[in-house]
């Protein structure tokens, strides 16, 4: 980056540019205030969670030979 510049003040441009804080782009980015959103459906219910529970458990049986720690 420093050596294409041609002189002192496009390096200093340069270095400007690359350590400036991040530019809201139209609403878009960090700064946008807008919160990501999961698709419908991939929320657990307690039903669900307890399913996922039972299969780690016999996943981490299988696994450890029967064994807990």
């Amino acid at each position: 980056m420093d050596a294409g510049a041609e002189d002192d003040a496009e390096r200093d441009r340069n270095r400007a540019k690359l350590y400036a804080p991040p530019r809201s782009a139209g609403g878009r980015g960090r700064g946008s205030g807008r919160r990501l959103m999961r698709p419908p459906g991939t929320r657990l219910d307690a039903g669900g969670a307890q399913a996922l529970m039972a299969q780690l458990a016999a996943e981490d049986a299988r696994l450890t030979g029967g064994r807990t720690s």
